[in-house]
């Protein structure tokens, strides 16, 4: 086995990611300038009166109300019936959790270190900002790093707590307590991310003076970025080389899964948590801050007046507390009309009430979307601004509705692609398996390519009805007693581009309720493993009788966990697209930024010329996305695989399976954990330093290239996440439907699913969901990048960029051979 990690060659690294916190940020990196200052929130009054700042202090309130729904239901949840046996099944994962995560928390802040000397070096001496503003920035770096560690322990703490309780509920003999328990963690989850995001957000809008609150901004979104991406690659990876060492056992040994024997189960717990908790939740923190920073940087830079920045900005964050009251009102409807239609029923389809709930979110928060704009920018250029800008909002709400659900028509039990990959396995084996649930995966991405296209092209088609002409009008300029001459003639500069970043918030809008259901998979996960290594079988039905006041129904317990499961999987898959999607439009953004530099403010005619499949650089720059796309999607997996291959070698060697002994000993399970977290790191590092050097590499090479370059890795990255992450999720339900639906196992059948669902493991979670930050880090760092390299002279730039290829395929090199398997000599 290869030896462990070494923490100096971490710092060494590491010092060459400390460029990556300027990386974590959209266009805000150029708005990082003196011209990046708030207007003052006071001077533009709303509802009959009220001044901008005084009506986002009630925006706090409603915060308040979101961070105390979320602890609210964290008590609830830990104070529900547990069996001991469950409970400390729950504990141990939660333990073997905590140990991971307060690792990655070591490795964030020694990379912050890192990242704070680039900070100071960066806006300190080359932007010669004043030494206040460059300590706020590195105080608000820290909030953000704050931010989104602290929402990923909430969610795998509350998510510990709810896999127990959900298997213990499952023991009642109905099947509506296995679906209300994960959902309600969820919406803790979500609501309490959403709440702390738009509080801290909304502390700097209104009380950092407005000078220093460009700053702050870039900050926050520096930590935050920073920490998530830490948290969602390097779970990724953990999550399935855990799943695939503890499935493999069903094959090799013929065991059950989840057998409480096999050391890698705790391990592949730990992971459900690392991989679908904390990653998602700190990737969720960090993308709703980024998107929003981007509009308030988008909003400050394109429009001059201050009074319609003003009305602007209190829009953007009034729709963010509305998507808080949607998400809550909905839930409490939908839980209603679940509990009253399941709560005595003896089978349940898990997957209706919560895309009912996802389908009635979308339609509340449409309504409160036109509802707060018209009360709150009817006065805004002709008077018809406040339904465009609400329409294409709405496009976007819309594809956070639609998404899903294409998403269910490929990876539920219930479809047809799904059930396909099982008939094919029927005959064919593990290899019709794997090539139909191909067949899944680029079918999804075709259709859900079509309903983006089609929901920006609306979008698109709004922007192009006046967004040009965001002035005031007379009766406004009348009532706000402003005497500045034309500006009912302001003239916003590209209104595409703003309209596609509001298509991103709208993706967005459905905040609270989009990380529940992505949070509702680990939840029913964790809570068959659960049983299942509690031996709760083995207890007394009279004990438990006795004790908690009602007789177990194991075979349907059995029963209903396994379904769930499949539910979880489905819906665990919904959340991926939605992101992926967010960073792809949101890209759009961050891409024009550059276009800007470039062109002189598209001034400079021949400059536009470029940017043309007829310019060579910009061709060359459209086919070398692809190429990166491709190598990053197998050196997420070589990471898996190694570790996995660790993993299985260790598990097959120390499982006791003949021994008598009815659990692994912790200490196996605590070293399958450390080998995952091994090679989770070092497969990360590899990753971020390729990207790192890459990026800078294009950037000096040639700038049209490079607008190329990021234009091709948003779009092949966009259509290759979306058919991993759905040909996984294929393979997966695909199992879960033998295992159910045809009783299947032990089977060939059954071994034949596996195979299919472990391939599709890394597709899922390691690949497809880490292009998400790969995509948003080669953007932003991509802005940063291109502002150094024009000011560097031709000749010198041509030679760093040499220097940086070459590192960077130092890093491409090792991202295989550094986690090469020795090869057995025969």
């Amino acid at each position: 086995m290869k030896k462990p990690l070494n923490v100096t060659w971490l710092a060494r690294a590491g010092s060459v990611l400390g460029g990556l916190g300027l990386l974590l940020q959209s266009q805000v990196a150029h708005a990082s300038e003196a011209d990046l200052v708030l207007p003052d929130l006071h001077s533009v009054s709303f509802l009959g009166g009220i001044p901008g700042d005084t009506l986002l202090l009630w925006g706090l309130a409603i915060c308040l109300f979101g961070m105390l729904f979320g602890v609210v239901q964290y008590m609830g949840i830990r104070n529900l019936p547990v069996h001991s046996a469950m409970k400390e099944i729950s504990e141990l994962i939660y333990a073997t959790c905590k140990t991971y995560l307060i690792t990655q928390g070591k490795f964030i802040l020694v990379l912050w270190v890192l990242i704070g000397a680039i900070i100071v070096a960066y806006f300190g001496w080359l932007r010669n900002l004043e030494t206040i503003k460059v300590l706020s920035i590195l105080a608000a770096s820290l909030i953000g790093i704050l931010g989104s560690y602290t929402v990923a322990w909430f969610g795998m703490r509350i998510n510990t707590f709810a896999n127990s309780r959900t298997a213990f509920a499952s023991l009642g003999g109905k099947p509506f307590p296995t679906y209300a328990i994960p959902l309600r963690a969820g919406m803790s989850i979500g609501m309490l991310l959403i709440s702390i995001e738009l509080f801290v957000m909304l502390c700097i809008l209104l009380f950092v003076p407005n000078d220093f609150a460009g700053p702050c901004f870039i900050g926050f979104a520096i930590g935050e970025s920073l920490g998530a991406s830490v948290l969602r690659i390097a779970g990724g990876i953990f999550t399935k080389i855990a799943d695939i060492g503890s499935d493999l056992m069903k094959i090799v040994f013929k065991i059950k899964e989840d057998d409480a024997r096999n050391p890698g189960v705790i391990a592949d717990c730990a992971g459900d948590n690392a991989g679908d908790s904390v990653g998602p939740t700190a990737d969720g923190f960090e993308t709703y801050g980024v998107t929003g920073v981007a509009l308030i940087s988008f909003i400050l830079l394109a429009i001059k007046a201050p009074e319609i920045q003003i009305m602007l900005l209190v829009w953007i964050f009034a729709m963010r507390l509305v998507m808080i009251l949607a998400s809550a009102v909905s839930y409490w409807v939908n839980a209603a009309y679940a509990k009253m239609k399941y709560s005595n029923a003896d089978e349940m389809n898990f997957e209706k009430p919560l895309i009912t709930l996802v389908w009635l979110t979308s339609i509340v928060s449409i309504i409160l979307t036109y509802i707060a704009s018209y009360y709150l920018i009817r006065t805004l250029g002709d008077g018809t601004m406040w339904w465009k800008l609400a329409s294409i909002i709405t496009c976007g709400t819309i594809a956070g509705a639609l998404i899903p659900e294409l998403v269910n028509r490929f990876t539920s039990t219930e479809c047809a692609h799904v059930r396909n990959v099982v008939q094919c396995t029927k005959e064919g084996g593990a290899a019709l398996n794997i090539l139909s649930g191909l067949v899944a995966g680029n079918f999804s991405a075709y259709w859900m390519g079509l309903a983006i296209v089609g929901l920006m092209a609306g979008a698109y088609g709004l922007s192009t009805l006046g967004l040009t002409t965001l002035g005031l009008t007379p009766e406004l300029i009348a009532a706000q007693g402003i005497l500045t001459v034309g500006l009912d003639k302001v003239i916003m500069l590209a209104p595409s581009v703003f309209a596609f970043g509001l298509v991103a918030f709208g993706f967005l809008s459905m905040g609270p309720v989009t990380i529940a259901v992505d949070s509702y998979g680990p939840v029913t996960d964790n809570a068959q493993s659960v049983y299942e290594l509690s031996l709760i079988e083995n207890v007394s039905a009279k004990e438990i009788e006795s004790e908690f006041g009602f007789q177990p129904d194991f075979t349907n317990a059995k029963r209903y966990l396994e379904a769930n499961d499949g539910a979880g999987n489905t819906f665990k898959a919904t959340a991926k697209p939605v992101l992926i999607g967010t960073a792809v439009v949101g890209s759009t953004t961050m891409i024009f930024s550059i276009i800007m530099i470039l062109t002189n403010g598209l001034a400079d005619v021949s400059s536009i010329a470029k940017l043309s499949i007829l310019s060579p650089p910009f061709l060359l720059g459209l086919m070398m996305g692809g190429a990166v796309i491709y190598w990053f999607t197998g050196a997420s997996i070589n990471a898996v695989t190694t570790g996995a291959y660790y993993a299985v070698e260790f598990i097959k060697q120390n499982i006791k399976l003949d021994s008598g002994a009815e659990k692994a000993s912790i200490e196996d399970s605590k070293k399958v954990v450390e080998i995952c977290t091994k090679f989770a790191q070092k497969g990360m590092l590899n990753i971020f330093l390729t990207v790192f050097f890459t990026t800078l590499a294009f950037a000096c090479l040639d700038s049209f290239f490079f607008i190329g370059y990021l234009i091709s890795i948003a779009l092949f990255g966009l259509y290759q996440a979306i058919f991993m992450a759905n040909a996984g999720g294929a393979w997966d339900n695909a199992k879960k439907l033998v295992e159910t639906e045809l009783n299947a196992k032990g089977t060939e059948l059954h071994d034949a699913s596996i195979v299919g669902d472990t391939v599709g493991d890394p597709f899922k979670d390691t690949s497809s969901v880490a292009l998400n930050p790969i995509i948003k880090f080669t953007t932003l760092f991509g802005l940063l990048a291109i502002e150094l390299a024009i000011e560097l002279p031709p000749q010198l730039a041509l030679t760093l960029s040499a220097i940086f290829f070459a590192l960077s395929l130092v890093y491409v090199h090792r991202s295989f051979f550094s986690m090469r398997i020795k090869v057995d000599e025969h």
